[in-house]
């Protein structure tokens, strides 16, 4: 007996002394696991007489209860303060001051999106907007661009079908406005294009164009370059800047230009690789309205006439932000869009 009762005083002890729940589970184990100090006792009952044994089996019985029973409560006092001080770490101190909400920025592409819109609606253009699924005839055959013409090798595109595709340009969207309107027309066109481009440092599978169509009668190709060369200037913000027109061939434009702005890195001076050397940056396509565009979306070509323009907002936002590389506006580098905040 005296052995049990220096089990006893031991284990309730180390039970009064242990720290952690942990600690508690341990000295469970050591105590009453199934190689514990008390199963130990209980397993050598068997080598007792019968006559010691009722009362050696109730006294080790009772030191079971003992250590349970102290065991459960330590167990729940260490629970609590543990609960309590999880709870104390995790709580808010209202005291402090808040932490800042970090402010997105719009990407570089949108604002130079923003940024066209905003010329073009100030001086009457509305913003019109068409489907990306085109269907073969208002992209390429309303558009004076017949199945066997070559200018569709430049439009190579993702077809669903024979006649279904994503649209190469946003022209599709002028036809659509031209069959459903009635003259004088002034809109802006703008969305995503989609052709068969590998991703390079000018060129994306899918990128953005906005294309603007002006239609009235007596307009003229002094319209044209009055408009463009104005809105270059004030997107550019120089009222200094140079522009010229180069002659070109589009299909759906008759006379056709090429637009050259005076290269905004060198200044015109010809010594920047942004220009090659040149001193000059394409950076659009325009012309008069080809009559037969006009015929076949229901206007009377000899009463009106039009001009119409088509730019890359990409590369407007390479131009003016000194991008190097058009691919950096689609890889979603934090480091590359935070400068725009």
């Amino acid at each position: 007996m005296s052995d049990l009762d220096t089990l006893r005083a031991s284990a309730l002890s180390s039970i009064e002394a242990a720290a952690t729940t942990a600690d508690i589970e341990q000295l469970r184990v050591q105590l009453l696991g199934k190689k514990g100090a008390v199963t130990e006792l209980l397993k050598g009952l068997g080598k007792l007489s019968a006559e010691e044994r009722p009362a050696a089996g109730a006294a080790i019985n009772q030191l079971k209860e003992a250590i349970g029973d102290a065991l459960n409560r330590q167990k729940e006092a260490l629970s609590a303060a543990e609960a309590a001080s999880r709870s104390k770490a995790s709580a808010i101190d209202v005291t402090l001051p808040g932490r800042a909400v970090a402010r997105g920025a719009m990407h570089p592409v949108s604002r130079v999106l923003r940024r066209i819109e905003s010329f073009f609606t100030s001086v009457g253009y509305e913003v019109v907007e068409g489907p990306e699924i085109e269907d073969d005839y208002h992209n390429f055959e309303a558009l004076n661009i017949p199945a066997h013409h070559p200018a569709r090798a430049m439009h190579d595109t993702f077809y669903f079908s024979d006649s279904l595709l994503l649209r190469t340009h946003t022209s599709p969207v002028q036809v659509r406005t031209m069959e459903t309107r009635e003259p004088p027309i002034r809109v802006i066109c703008p969305g995503k294009t989609y052709r068969v481009d590998p991703p390079d440092p000018s060129h994306l599978p899918m990128f953005h164009q906005v294309e603007g169509l002006f239609i009235d009668e007596q307009c003229s190709f002094a319209d044209l370059k009055g408009t463009i060369i104005e809105f270059l200037r004030v997107f550019f913000e120089r009222d200094d800047l140079k522009v010229r027109f180069r002659p070109s061939y589009f299909p759906f434009t008759e006379p056709s230009a090429e637009v050259d702005v005076q290269c905004v890195h060198c200044l015109g001076e010809g010594h920047c690789r942004v220009c090659s050397s040149t001193g000059w940056l394409e950076v659009m396509g325009s012309g008069m309205v080809h009559p037969r565009v006009l015929e076949m979306s229901g206007i009377d070509s000899e009463k009106y006439t039009g001009f119409a323009f088509g730019m890359g907002p990409e590369r407007l936002a390479m131009l003016r932000y000194g991008v190097t590389d058009m691919r950096q506006f689609i890889e979603n580098d934090l480091r590359f869009l935070e400068q725009f905040q």
